[in-house]
């Protein structure tokens, strides 16, 4: 079986090394049934700058501008790892010339941008893929089976969350990330979107939202090259402005009827990563939290009287993503093995023609979601959310 020819864009950065180290390594857990792949193509601004790109992909041809990669007959999967706003034309330009697309969230800048980009790999038939990953941990299609089930009944309410500090300095040095000509939604777009992954995932579509958006420090100090993890910048003599949200509250109503409490951010102070769900039910409820990544904890109404608590429901080796890595319940998987498990369904995908979520329709609906998050907040109402634009 050929290979899947793989090219990733902004191979040097953070999601860029995390894309080729999966891409390269899956076969070593899944095996070759569904396909293998070749990273015959990486794409960074200044190769110079990292010394180790060949060693993380031997081989593999070092190019300097995207429309080579895309442009390449002898390239069939498009990954891209480059900042929110180039996210669309990169992924448009990979879908005309006939590029499967496997494409880091969010998906665009705009739910009409998402739209024309899964209307274009629809009439093209071409595999497309949103890559977000923290749902491909197997714990989560446990609670999607508890809930399709029916075991906790009617779905009531979800409460969602994610929290990050990186910005919870107010002297944290400025990145791409704050700038709203790079990154127009900011933290709605960049951890808001991992939230409504799980929401679209579990619950459903979200019909209608009111959102208030915050920025928590209007300047931030500019340090060259600073990225996740950077020092304070306080000795820093040019500043920049923070031109996109830092923080997100949110409440929904989805199409099924039950309610949504969300929030995110990137100013929580002493919250490395927190991340966490609760789906409540008429007959019980799931919790999950990213401290325990391969555990659930359930509760059922019909439980004996005097025995009902929640209890810890491991995903283990009955589950084949999770028995790829660990022979052992609740061994735990984390952020790099689900990126793996991503680039597996990505490449099968490819070699069989059989989408799996999220494709670009997926990325779609979250768009719309992000952009009803940042018209609530502009016009501080409630927003409709339609099943077209």
């Amino acid at each position: 079986m050929a290979a899947v020819r793989v090219a990733v864009l902004g191979a040097s950065g953070w999601m860029g090394k995390v894309h080729t180290m999966a891409f390269r390594t899956f076969p070593h857990f899944f095996g070759s049934d569904g396909g293998t792949a070749e990273v015959v193509a990486v794409v960074v601004n200044d190769p110079a700058a990292d010394p180790d790109l060949a060693l993380r992909a031997p081989g593999a041809r070092i190019l300097t501008d995207w429309r080579e990669a895309v442009a390449d007959p002898d390239i069939d999967l498009i990954d891209i790892c480059l900042p929110d706003t180039l996210h669309y034309p990169v992924a448009k330009a990979a879908l005309l010339a006939g590029k499967h697309v496997n494409c880091e969230k969010p998906l665009a800048d705009t739910a009409a941008e998402a739209r024309e980009l899964a209307d274009i790999a629809a009439a093209k038939g071409l595999i497309t893929r949103v890559a977000h990953g923290f749902p491909r941990n197997p714990v989560h299609d446990i609670a999607r089976d508890i809930i399709t089930s029916g075991e906790i009944g009617e779905v009531t309410l979800f409460k969602g969350c994610q929290h990050i500090d990186v910005f919870g300095d107010p002297l944290a040095p400025f990145m791409w990330r704050a700038d709203g000509a790079k990154a127009p939604t900011g933290i709605v777009g960049d951890t808001g979107s991992h939230v409504f992954s799980f929401m679209e995932f579990l619950v459903g579509r979200v019909q209608s939202l009111i959102a208030e958006n915050m920025v928590i420090t209007p300047k931030r100090p500019v340090v060259a090259g600073a990225g996740f993890g950077a020092g304070a910048g306080a000795a820093a003599s040019d500043w920049a402005e923070v031109t996109n949200p830092d923080a997100t509250h949110m409440l929904c109503r989805f199409e099924n009827g039950a309610s949504g409490i969300v929030d995110f951010s990137r100013v929580a102070t002493g919250r490395k990563f927190r991340q966490g769900y609760e789906v409540y039910g008429t007959k019980g409820s799931i919790v999950y939290d990213y401290d325990e990544t391969s555990r659930l904890r359930l509760y059922r109404n019909d439980d004996p009287e005097g025995r009902r608590g929640f209890r810890a429901v491991d995903a283990g080796p009955d589950h084949p993503s999770y028995r790829a890595f660990l022979p052992l319940a609740n061994l735990g998987l984390g952020y790099n093995e689900t990126k793996i498990i991503e680039a597996a369904e990505v490449v099968r995908s490819v070699v069989t023609g059989v989408p799996m979520w999220p494709t670009f329709e997926t990325g779609h609906h979250i768009c719309q979601i992000v952009d009803a998050v940042m018209e609530s907040a502009r016009r501080r109402a409630w927003v409709d959310i339609g099943r077209a634009g």
